[in-house]
């Protein structure tokens, strides 16, 4: 019998008195390697000629690295940053984005045991004081820095360099990257023996927006069981080596630590593209997309939403999207469902069968491969069931069931921060992920689950009634059909619900009049779509002001924080319910107002 090309997981589930809820899957955690370095090497004896990285070059050809060529670099980069000090206290701090370098020098780092940590470019490019990228030097104390451009990268350099810090770039100094491949390979050797499960690979930052960003940390063991959970969960992947084309930052764990582990556990090769879901950028990923045919394949879902346009106007380009694809995944942002449905019916068209669509939970504390769907779905949003070697504890919170997991893959804490770290662990040491779910089936939990909102971003109605913000936003974004790109729902301690809107580039050149009068009759017909007060967004108004970065407002993935954009527009949200400025107010005009 042909395995299934995906987990068909079986579940032990235990309903306590407390209310709360138990669920794990039966079978326990395949076995594994150890080390991420033992990956390395596994590949680099048993396939040494099959490409591990690649990017495109000035002159547009792909510069190809074999996992043979990146065992020996990196073992290379680990004895230059040995002999300039680093060490297990003293870890590499990486300004740039992702490159070739940036990917030699973090395995250089995990090959000997070296920490390190790449912080978003935003922080140095984006910020204006820089204020961010301080506190995080000031909590690594590293002994090194790369930033790839010096000239970009001065500022920020200037901020948090001491005057005796080594700093890497891509120049012809005695540090220099270049300078850094004349050391002797085998001098890794003692320091590559003495790797544990235990060890630190790496620090990830959390977003920061209600705070300086806390140092996740990521062991081999962390890393290389999330590597274990993947393989069991799209077994297709064992099949053939997996080949992505991927843009996202690696300074986020979706791409860092996901992405990066379901490359290197499987042999596969990590095409860098340096397109982005933006105007001006997306042409360089359908370039890509033109050239590589990926087998799995990942975007948010505003790349999503500029792909299906892409693959509908070019027959020739979606056929080589779909030819060798297992499946599509999205991350950091609910599908919009009509996106949810052009894809679903391309892939059909295109291959003849259904092409999986996923999306799961996950966080920077976990991995963070937690919760994943495989099973074909008509509605966008399930994220699933939780993987081999976890458990997953659902705790009644309000109205709410508050998620919370214990396994291998979640983090020992927070670098530097015990406080913080004993705060999101609970009596049974879960980790309290913040986010409520809601079972797809309430009698069947295996069905999967949806998101329910973080449980810090909800608040009440002046009737008392708690808003769940997360599914609200979501429903409001789907039911404007493409109008908006985001919103922000307002609304504590009055009687009914508003939004501050973020209309997407085609509705900011619709002429005023004939945008306004989409927009509310968009905004009428979800309102007469919801089911009670707490989902009926009755009014609006547009923010006209992007989110800043240094106000906290938007992370560096570029995902809303809801409630410090509530904080900062506290005046306009006052006019938003006074009527203050009824001109600037977008009002849901029901047709029966005894909606309830």
């Amino acid at each position: 019998m042909t395995e299934s090309r995906f987990w068909q997981p079986r579940f032990d589930i235990t309903h306590r008195n407390d209310g709360s809820i138990l669920m794990r899957q039966v079978d326990p955690l395949p076995a594994h390697l150890p080390t991420v370095a033992d990956y390395l090497d596994h590949w680099a004896e048993k396939t040494p000629e099959a490409i591990w990285i690649a990017r495109r070059q000035t002159d547009r050809a792909w510069r190809e690295i074999s996992y043979a060529e990146a065992r020996e670099t990196a073992q290379r980069l680990g004895s230059a940053l040995l002999a300039r000090g680093l060490g297990p206290n003293r870890p590499l701090l990486i300004l740039s984005q992702n490159s070739l370098e940036h990917a030699l020098l973090a395995m250089g780092c995990i090959y000997v045991g070296i920490p390190f940590a790449a912080v978003s470019p935003a922080y140095s490019l984006v910020s204006k004081d820089h204020g961010k990228l301080r506190d995080i030097a000031a909590l690594l104390r590293p002994g090194a820095i790369f930033a790839d451009d010096s000239e970009s990268f001065a500022p920020a350099l200037t901020a948090i360099a001491a005057p005796e810090q080594t700093v890497i770039t891509l120049g012809d100094g005695a540090n220099d990257f270049a300078a850094l491949l004349k050391s002797d390979p085998q001098s890794a050797a003692p320091a590559r023996a003495a790797l544990s499960p235990d060890g630190v690979v790496k620090y990830l930052f959390t977003s920061g927006s209600t705070g300086s960003p806390k140092a996740v940390i990521n062991t081999n063991r962390m890393m290389c069981a999330m590597s274990a959970m993947i393989s069991d969960c799209y077994r297709f992947l064992r099949d053939e080596p997996p080949v992505v084309l991927d843009w996202a930052p690696w300074n986020h764990t979706a791409a860092g630590n996901k992405v990066f582990m379901l490359v290197l556990g499987h042999g596969g090769s990590y095409y860098i593209d340096d397109g982005r879901p933006v105007p001006g950028k997306f042409e360089e990923t359908l370039r890509n997309l033109r050239e590589i045919s990926c087998t799995w394949y990942f975007n948010v879902p505003l790349g999503f939403d500029m792909l299906v346009e892409a693959l509908e106007q070019d027959h020739a380009l979606a056929t080589t999207f779909f030819s060798r694809l297992g499946m599509l995944f999205y991350a950091g942002a609910g599908m919009a469902q009509h996106t949810w449905d052009r894809l679903s019916e391309l892939g059909r068209n295109i291959t003849g069968r259904e092409v999986l669509l996923a999306t799961g939970l996950g966080a920077t504390e976990t991995a963070p491969f937690a919760l994943a769907c495989t099973d074909i779905q008509k509605r966008a949003g399930n994220i699933g069931v939780p993987a081999r070697g976890l458990t997953l504890k659902l705790v009644p919170t309000g109205d709410k069931m508050e998620a919370r997991l214990r396994g291998p893959t979640i983090m020992p804490g927070y670098l530097g921060d015990t406080e913080k770290t004993a705060e999101v662990f609970d009596e049974e040491g879960f980790y309290c992920l913040g986010d409520a779910l809601r079972p797809a089936d309430p009698d069947d939990l295996t069905k999967g689950f949806f998101f329910d909102g973080r449980v810090a971003e909800n608040f009440k109605l002046a009737t008392g009634t708690w808003v769940a913000v997360g599914s609200v936003r979501a429903a409001l974004v789907d039911a404007m059909g493409g109008l908006i790109r985001d919103a922000v729902i307002v609304g504590e301690n009055q009687s009914e619900l508003g939004a501050m809107l973020l209309l997407s580039e085609r509705t900011k050149t619709l002429d005023p009049a004939r945008r306004r009068e989409m927009l509310e009759a968009a905004l009428a017909r979800a309102a007469a779509a919801a089911t009670g007060s707490a989902s009926r967004v009755k009014r609006a108004l547009i923010l006209d002001t992007a989110p800043s970065f240094d106000r906290g407002e938007v992370t560096e993935k570029g995902s809303l924080n809801q409630r410090a954009l509530r904080a900062n527009n506290a005046e306009l949200i006052s006019q938003l319910f006074s009527g203050a400025k009824p001109e600037q107010v977008l009002l849901a005009k029901l047709e029966n107002e005894q909606i309830i």
